[in-house]
């Protein structure tokens, strides 16, 4: 089970820039428990994620297993989780060549498919991927809940003709994951017959990745899914305790919402001590700003990895701005570890690090960066993870999934909807030349009129 450390926001551990318990009274409990407990808003439908019937996404799932290549085709939510999943568990997943390290035992058996994740419209990542991906060889994972993403929807019309071309039936190299009774793709799934998986109605993309959205990934790549939904099980238990105190996901969202709204800190820094955790900070990243940047709230998320950024942003943290909160991720157990070797031993700037381990050296600075911050009172929450698996791994995406919720419920905002983004999405409909959006590329085309200062 994940632990969460919440000392390093209080006074007696940072002094004048942390809380006291008795700010924590401020909460209003009740109103957030009587929000969660009363479905306030249907998109917390992804409470219930950890209960669903896993049975059709591994069935599809040992389906796609069997191509060379797995291409998924998404953006936001429906490509940072997958991708969370994908370098956690499976780390250099197209490069590693069986028998395999001893952090993926288990799992991936075989190491096929290979997968490759188009999360924009660069057309020269697309080019390149369907140069190496033979589609004769390859299913393709479509993931848009509306059916009606651009960027998506773009490069699955561009694969649909290139299947067409090699004269592949689409049924047979298809899989789509979208909303479970309308939409585009909805009916495109009906009118061709392809293969397909619903995103429950009151799942949100950022909020999906313990559904078929991350999990058929999981499974055709081995990694068991129902063991990623029993850790969100477990962790949620702990996340419904109505006293706040008891309560980790209560805890971490009172804390950030009560150190930006007593001390200015408005950024979030997420720091894993783990590269495979890398892509995981990017999709919380997505998760913290596009639920709470709203209506003049929120905080910036600022995507990290230690030791790394010990090197290049440590500085800022220690003696710049007095803006951010840190929170480390420390693991207990990496699965692997390598000696440092007794060499260089008449030298005593090199010397001291024999006889200890990589292992040993990356906790030790995940340490010393809390306690640095912690003695120049600079706060930060740390989350300790007994080690990266499917079972841990479902235990942090849903536990940053509820915490989100929670602090959009003390901010009084909707954590759900995206209204900042619709206005770029409904401009570039206009351009594009969608029916009904007319209006909006006479105002896109007004602005090209404008002259702007260049040099």
């Amino acid at each position: 089970m994940i632990n969460i450390n919440f000392s390093g926001l209080m006074q007696d551990s940072i002094g004048k820039n942390g809380l006291t318990m008795n700010d924590f009274n401020s909460i209003d409990i009740k109103k957030i428990n009587e929000s969660l407990m009363s479905r306030k808003y249907p998109e917390l439908e992804f409470l219930d994620l950890h209960k669903a019937d896993t049975s059709q996404i591994k069935e599809l799932g040992k389906y796609a297993g069997g191509f060379e290549n797995f291409i998924l085709l998404g953006i936001g939510g429906s490509a940072l989780g997958p991708r969370s999943i994908l370098e956690a568990l499976s780390p250099f997943h197209n490069l590693v060549i069986p028998p395999h390290p001893p952090f993926l035992k288990g799992g991936v058996g075989g190491l096929k498919p290979r997968v490759f994740i188009y999360d924009n419209v660069d057309p020269v990542t697309l080019k390149n991927i369907l140069g190496i991906a033979d589609l004769k060889n390859t299913v393709i994972n479509v993931i848009t809940k509306s059916g009606s993403t651009a960027e998506t929807i773009a490069s699955f019309m561009i694969i649909w003709q290139k299947l067409k071309e090699q004269s592949l039936k689409a049924e047979g190299h298809l899989i789509v994951t979208t909303d479970p009774e309308k939409g585009n793709l909805r009916k495109i799934v009906n009118d061709y017959g392809l293969r397909s998986l619903p995103v429950p109605q009151g799942v949100g993309g950022r909020y999906s990745v313990l559904s078929s959205v991350g999990l058929l990934l999981a499974e055709a790549i081995g990694i068991d899914s129902d063991e990623m939904l029993k850790g969100a099980k477990d962790i949620h238990d702990r996340c419904m305790n109505q006293d706040l105190r008891q309560n980790p996901a209560y805890m971490f969202a009172s804390g950030l919402y009560l150190t930006q709204q007593l001390k200015n800190r408005n950024i979030t820094v997420i720091m894993p001590y783990a590269d495979r955790l890398k892509s995981f900070s990017e999709w919380f990243c997505q998760l913290w700003a596009e639920s709470l940047g709203k209506e003049g709230r929120g905080f910036t998320p600022y995507p990290s990895v230690g030791t790394t950024d010990q090197h290049s942003q440590l500085q800022l943290w220690m003696e710049g701005p007095e803006d951010k909160v840190v929170v480390f991720l420390s693991v207990e157990d990496y699965g692997a570890d390598l000696e440092i070797p007794a060499v260089f031993q008449d030298m005593e700037g090199l010397s001291y690090l024999s006889g200890h381990t990589l292992g040993e050296l990356i906790k030790i600075e995940q340490e010393a960066s809390e306690i640095a911050l912690t003695k120049n009172g600079r706060p930060g929450i740390t989350i300790k993870i007994p080690k990266i698996d499917a079972y841990h791994l479902g235990q942090l995406f849903h536990f940053f999934e509820i915490s989100t919720a929670v602090t959009g419920l003390l901010y009084g905002i909707n954590p759900f909807n995206q209204p900042g983004v619709e206005e770029g999405k409904n401009l570039t409909y206009g351009m594009m030349g969608k029916k009904g959006y007319e209006d909006r590329k006479k105002e896109f085309e007004s602005y090209r009129q404008r002259n702007p200062l260049s040099l």
